[in-house]
């Protein structure tokens, strides 16, 4: 099999599938289970900058923008459905539901609640795959329909001003607090970001 693409993920694209949380290569890394696969993923903590303060900056309304942009459909065909509902504490999902939860799930966030922040971010993640798409095209990084190879080194597209240029390539066509989200998530993962993207005023 070859190089698996992916821009959270490795493994196929393939619905039957389940995906595996990227693997981050730096030094002193971390073990922890995988929500989907049950295996231990290794993820780089190196960053200053943690995923929750993402959502932070974001403020709740933003967070609340992130949770109604989640699709079931998406859930499902990812095999996140059942994963997200344990995450979630939800003994019921739906749509209305997880709008309902959205204040308990903020308050996590503003717990400092690292994992859930990591988990959740992929349910809002595949639900918007046409946006990473466009915008990992744009960045220039090498992509078949925004899944790339997990050990590609972004030194060379993510280079400086490149959350800024793609903000302001993508913020008529995105929803802000969606845009900003993935722009920090693409940051975190690959660059090892020290802190959140925020555009100028």
């Amino acid at each position: 099999m070859g190089s698996s693409k992916h821009p959270v993920w490795t493994g196929p694209l393939l619905p039957s599938r389940r995906l595996k949380i990227l693997s981050a290569d730096c030094e002193g890394t971390h073990k922890r289970p995988s929500l989907l696969s049950g295996q231990c993923a290794a993820l780089c903590y190196a960053a200053i900058m943690q995923l929750f303060e993402v959502y932070q900056k974001l403020g709740e309304e933003g967070f609340n923008q992130l949770v109604r942009g989640i699709s079931m459909g998406k859930l499902k065909t990812y095999q996140l459905f059942d994963a997200l509902k344990t995450r979630a504490h939800m003994p019921k999902l739906n749509t209305e539901h997880l709008r309902k939860a959205a204040p308990r799930l903020w308050a996590r966030i503003n717990q400092g609640d690292e994992e859930f922040a990591k988990d959740f971010a992929q349910a809002v993640l595949v639900s918007h795959m046409d946006m990473i798409a466009a915008v990992v095209e744009f960045l220039g990084i090498p992509n078949q329909n925004g899944f790339f190879d997990k050990d590609i080194d972004a030194s060379q597209y993510l280079t400086e001003g490149w959350a800024a240029r793609a903000f302001e390539k993508f913020r008529g066509t995105y929803p802000e607090p969606l845009l900003l989200f993935y722009l920090n998530h693409l940051g975190w993962e690959l660059k090892g970001t020290e802190q959140p993207f925020a555009p100028a005023a």
